[in-house]
């Protein structure tokens, strides 16, 4: 959650953002395996039914960490009968419309089937998503695009999920999590790029994910802010991998977008990389270029949740390493960590800075 640094009494409410915005990072809300069984075999709805799903964790009663907020959630986002995200009139009325959001990026969150331990569940539920996104979401709102969520421990799996959603209007990325069986530049998610770099669709990996192993390097912290708080660290692991396994330099028209953790890390750790390649690059010779000229030329970041350093001021250095072109605005609705558009991004910025991180970056980089 950002750190309030100033005194806003004096910004002007949500309701009245007047600049279209591409918001690139919203939550629908799946509220149960039941809602996708219009696109789910008999076989699927009875292993349900019998078995549920079991993800790749060591808890079977679900999350380590209690939520700050049931469904780490707003407070003032429950619909009526309803879970937040669940309901399209609610988000409109509450989000799309009052911010004026002209594209919204869809990445719907558990019970999605990533991380299942059935693979072939796995695949089944992924792909009953995406129908599901497309029936109450897309196809009722122009404004919204969906992301192909893929079973991504499978990759031959994922790739032939891609490869049907190519080409579909309602699809804008494809989408991965951070916490997987293996560092996600590994040989086995491979089908995955090549599948998404041909349909031109951008991969967006997302904070999250039922990898199995411990989220630290040392095992299980304690408590929720742990976990909030390292998805940082996931996503610098997770880019480290594609870098120098080669991601990058196998496939040059690849697009990644990482999701919900942060980018003022991103300088730091192209340094490091970079003085650590200048004398063993011979042990990645996949990694043909310096680490950073990857992340600058293939790598885009969401501002939710922004680094609010003090003074402000030295965010501005931050994002002028990475290139104005490269950070995405999210308001990851309708989490409790929620990003308002009108006060987002306290700083002084030109009109075509504001225009480029709120509107136009998400438009270059989904070609919309």
């Amino acid at each position: 959650m950002n750190v309030d640094v100033l005194n806003r009494s004096g910004v002007r409410p949500a309701a009245s953002v007047r600049a279209a915005i591409a918001d690139c990072d919203i939550h629908p809300r799946i509220t149960g395996t039941k809602v996708l069984e219009p696109w789910l075999s008999r076989q699927w709805r009875e292993h349900l039914e019998t078995f549920g799903m079991t993800h790749r964790q060591p808890f079977e009663k679900g999350a380590a960490y209690p939520k700050s907020q049931p469904l780490a959630s707003r407070r003032d986002a429950w619909p009526p009968g309803g879970a937040p995200g669940s309901d399209l009139g609610f988000m409109a009325h509450q989000h799309l419309d009052p911010n004026n959001v002209a594209l919204g990026i869809l990445n719907p969150l558990t019970p999605s089937g990533q991380g299942a331990m059935n693979p072939d569940l796995s695949a089944a539920v992924t792909h009953a998503v995406n129908e599901w996104q497309v029936a109450h979401w897309t196809s009722r709102d122009a404004r919204l695009k969906a992301s192909v969520v893929v079973p991504y421990e499978d990759g031959e799996a994922s790739a032939r999920e891609i490869e049907l959603r190519a080409g579909d209007p309602n699809f804008a990325q494809v989408l991965l999590l951070t916490r997987t069986a293996e560092p996600l530049g590994q040989r086995r998610y491979w089908p995955i790029y090549e599948a998404a770099a041909a349909a031109g669709l951008p991969v967006g990996i997302h904070a999250f994910g039922f990898g199995g192993w411990a989220i630290s390097a040392a095992g299980w912290p304690s408590h929720y802010i742990e976990e909030a708080v390292g998805h940082a660290q996931c996503c610098q692991s997770v880019l480290t991998s594609l870098v120098l396994e080669g991601v990058f330099e196998r496939f040059p028209t690849l697009k990644i977008v990482l999701v919900e953790a942060g980018f003022a890390w991103a300088p730091p750790l192209a340094w490091r990389l970079d003085r650590n390649w200048a004398r063993l690059k011979q042990e990645v010779p996949r990694a043909a270029r310096k680490p950073s000229e990857y992340i600058r030329s293939q790598v885009w970041f969401t501002s939710q949740p922004m680094e609010e350093p003090e003074p402000r001021t030295n965010l501005l250095d931050t994002i002028e390493w990475m290139g104005w072109d490269r950070l995405l605005f999210a308001t990851d609705y309708p989490h409790w960590d929620f990003d308002d558009p009108a006060t987002a991004l306290p700083l002084k910025l030109t009109e075509d800075q504001r225009a480029a991180i709120f509107r136009e970056n998400a438009r270059a980089v989904y070609g919309l």
